[in-house]
Parts: structure tokens; sequence; C-alpha cells
């Protein structure tokens, strides 16, 4: 390399070994800040309840002893404050940003932390969307946090990428739905990943059927399940299903998320425990 290297090489021709050479983009931690094990939530399309499962990941860890805590990446689709009934704003230190803390003890970031109002529209392109995500890694302080899950946007645009590219994911879990295009949609998440050499931890669907609660005769709106046929097609771990519970839905909608009892999803977190570990 020449001394009088800038160290810029998109003003440089030179095909030296910096150029050629594959590039770490993971942006580093808050100096303050520790955290031990980041987990991504994704979904190849909207609506399937990833911002739910992300929640529940978060508090049945949390009872499990663990300190968690949810960065909200969906930056113009946040829900995760709404979930847990916070209202108060985020607030500055010399240190870094602060999040915000549950009754149960889950440290939260998200926009809507951010924002005057938690109706004002997020209208910003993809740069300033990736940047904000980066900032929620780099500017927050999360202290002594042993999961963090990471509620990604939906898709595989520009925050997704940047979040598999700045953060150091320890694996993802995908979230689905039984429909008829999960095979493909599933399909999308798993390649990215796989191109990121980002572990795929499981999958989770959701809304997988519903339970009458006068028989317990389980019903299927969305067609039967075909989870087991799309884990092995693609060579992925079932983590779990969580059926359609009213109860759950109308809890987070009231911000108590941390009262919510759903064995299924206990049973999710201790899967992935293990398979963590």
């Amino acid at each position: 390399m020449a001394e009088e290297c800038t160290h810029d090489c998109s003003s440089c021709g030179a095909n030296c070994s910096s150029r050629n050479e594959p590039q770490d983009l993971t942006e580093k931690l808050n100096q303050y800040s520790s955290v031990k094990k980041v987990i991504g939530v994704v979904s190849g399309k909207g609506g399937v309840g990833k911002s739910t499962v992300t929640s529940l990941m978060a508090v049945m860890f949390n009872r499990m002893g663990y300190h968690t805590a949810i960065l909200d990446a969906d930056i113009t689709g946040p829900s995760i404050p709404k979930a847990f009934g916070i209202k108060e704003k985020a607030m500055g230190s010399e240190k870094g940003i602060l999040p915000i803390t549950t009754h149960s003890g889950i440290d939260i970031m998200s926009v809507n932390l951010l924002l005057e109002n938690e109706t004002d529209p997020v209208i910003w392109r993809g740069p300033v969307l990736a940047g904000t995500v980066k900032q929620f890694w780099t500017d927050v302080v999360w202290q002594d946090v042993d999961y963090m899950f990471v509620d990604m946007p939906p898709g595989t645009g520009d925050v997704p990428l940047t979040i598999f590219q700045s953060l150091p994911l320890d694996g993802i879990i995908i979230v689905t739905s039984p429909q008829e295009l999960v095979s493909m949609i599933v399909g999308k998440a798993v390649k990215m990943a796989q191109m990121m050499n980002i572990p795929i931890l499981g999958i989770i669907e959701n809304m997988s059927c519903y339970v009458c609660p006068d028989c317990g005769k389980k019903h299927y709106p969305f067609g039967k399940s075909r989870l087991e046929e799309v884990a092995e097609e693609y060579g992925i771990d079932i983590l779990g299903r969580l059926p359609i519970n009213p109860e759950s839905a109308a809890a987070c909608d009231k911000g108590k998320a941390e009262s919510l009892l759903v064995p299924e999803a206990e049973e999710a977190a201790q899967k992935l425990e293990k398979l963590i570990k």
C-alpha cells in the first residue's frame, strides 16, 4: 500500500488488499453498554404478528430470570411502546440516550419514545431510517442486558440489511402465519439470512389456529398449517405455534403485554434458550 494512501477506497483505483478483503461493518456498542446476546425477529411480510412475538419473547425470557431488552427497529411502524403501556419519553445523559424500563424491568428503545406525539408519522428515506437504527445501538445506554430482541421491519429492504450488517446478531427468529404464500415468504427471509451469514435459530408460526373456549376444538381460519413442510424444506427448527388469542391482542392494545400468560410462547422461549446455549 502506498504511503500516500488516504484509506478512502471510494476515490482510489488501486487493487490492494484493503479493497479486496471483506469489510466488517459492525457498529460499536456504546461504551457504557453491555449486551450479551442479540436476537433479530424477522418476517418476510407484514401483518404476521412479529412485534407480538418480539414482546412475548422478551417477557418470557424476563420471567426466566434474564435481563431483557427490545430494540424497536420498525421505525415507520413502531408498536412496542404501546404494547407495554409506555407513555413517557426517553431522556439523555452525558453517557447517551437512556431506554425506558418497563414495570418488570425490560429496557425498551423505540422512535415513538423520541417523537412529540406517538401518532406523528415518520416520513424518512431509507438512509435516515437505517441511521436511526444504528444510533439505537451506538448511542443508547443498554446496561447489563442478557438478551436483546430486535423487532425488525418486514421484508428485505434498507433497514433489515442495515441490522444484518451493523448489529452483532447471534441469530434470528422467523415469524410466519399459516397462509399459502408462507413458503415463498419464509424462503426470502431464509435466503437473506444465509447470504448475510446470520444463523437462523428457528421459526414461530403465529395465528396458527383458534381454540374454542367452550369445547376446546381447534379451528384453522387461515388454512391448515404447513409449518413442518416449510421447516423441512429450508432446514430450520420449529420453535412453536401461537394460537389466535383475542385476550392477548386486547392485553397488548391496553399496554399490558407483561401480564400475558401464553403457554405456547413459554415453550417456544425455552426451546430458543436451549438452541442459543
